[in-house]
């Protein structure tokens, strides 16, 4: 695999009003979107965002509403037309492509699934599958088995003469996600794809992502609100305050070392303790002692060792673990004290 990331958003900017160079200027010196918007009505939607995505990532992009995540998804594949950035895939800049290049280039790399079903209800769900394929320009007859390996994915190739009304809300997401994947897309983008499923079919929904990721690594956007879904699916997580992006990491990053009390807010009612690895659990508020390490060094973990793997190793042992980095460097002891404070602190945390 290549190290150069697949997708480079770079100082991306998005200002919605006629003017949008006075704000520009504004953002320059400093000001926040609340006293641009005053001085000169324009709005700042996206400010000067940068990240890298990496083939194969599900990245994850939360905000409350108005943080800016659902503008940034639709930059990416110029929906929305950026002011200002660049948005560089496999080494094109696609926020300046020509516009009729950038529609047939969209066609045949990207494909996005909304929030609401988006489907033709006078189609049938074969139908509204080719969809895609036909704007496209494929024939009937070469879009037919694309059509049909795509309902296959999602379990739905037995229902593919029935309409939108006869499916329940789950399986019309699911033909929403069928249409997306037949045209075999480079990128995935997803806008709260699943936010308007009850918490069954949700978690339906996401383990049927996670599958098909798994069986075919493409790239995807998943653009969400709820904190436990972007910790199941996202391989990386950006959160956006107020068009800004505030924090970008790996899940277990975000968990450990929230950058503000923003960040905080979204684990309210969330027992984020389950991220915690064994690194996590050593006691580094004070040096180990050398009598403690040599206790300690008989039963070791790997820091990375998830959390419910070193519970059984601490307690089922009822005595001091050592924890080594992947430089079998000793990074400190886990006992079993230090381990259920450490676990209760977390589940209190937000």
């Amino acid at each position: 695999m290549s190290d150069t990331p697949k997708i480079q958003i770079r100082e991306l900017t998005k200002v919605f009003g006629k003017k949008p160079d006075a704000a520009l200027a504004l953002l320059r010196e400093g000001l926040s979107k609340d006293e641009i918007f005053q001085r000169t009505g324009q709005v700042v939607g996206v400010n000067k965002v940068s990240f890298d995505v990496q083939a194969g990532d599900i990245y994850v992009l939360m905000g409350l509403s108005g943080s800016g995540k659902s503008t940034l998804i639709r930059l990416i594949n110029r929906l929305v037309e950026p002011t200002a950035g660049s948005v560089t895939i496999d080494g094109q800049d696609v926020a300046r492509m020509p516009a009729a290049e950038m529609v047939r280039w969209r066609r045949k790399r990207m494909a996005m699934v909304f929030q609401s079903f988006a489907l033709m209800p006078h189609r049938t769900v074969f139908d509204n599958v080719a969809f895609g394929l036909e704007i496209a320009g494929d024939s009937a007859k070469a879009y037919r088995d694309k059509v049909m390996q795509a309902l296959d994915q999602v379990g739905l190739k037995a229902y593919a003469q029935k309409y939108p009304r006869q499916l329940s809300g789950g399986m019309q997401q699911r033909v929403g996600l069928a249409r997306a994947l037949a045209v075999d897309p480079d990128i995935l983008l997803m806008d709260e794809a699943f936010s308007a499923l009850d918490p069954l079919k949700r978690t339906e929904m996401q383990d049927l992502m996670l599958q098909l990721q798994r069986e075919h690594r493409r790239t995807i956007f998943f653009v969400s609100h709820d904190l436990e879904e972007a910790l199941k699916i996202g391989t990386r997580i950006a959160i956006m305050e107020g068009g800004n992006l505030v924090q970008e990491g790996t899940p277990h990053e975000i968990v450990t070392r929230p950058a503000n009390d923003y960040v905080r807010r979204f684990f309210k009612g969330v027992d984020t303790s389950r991220y915690l690895t064994a690194a996590d659990l050593v006691d580094s508020s004070a040096p180990v002692a050398e009598d403690l390490i040599a206790r300690c060094r008989a039963n070791s973990l790997s820091a990375n060792t998830t959390l419910p793997d070193a519970l059984r190793t601490v307690l089922g042992l009822d005595q001091p673990v050592s924890v080594f980095d992947d430089a079998e460097r000793l990074v400190g002891c886990i006992t079993p004290k230090s381990l259920l404070l450490k676990i209760a602190s977390t589940r209190h945390v937000g």
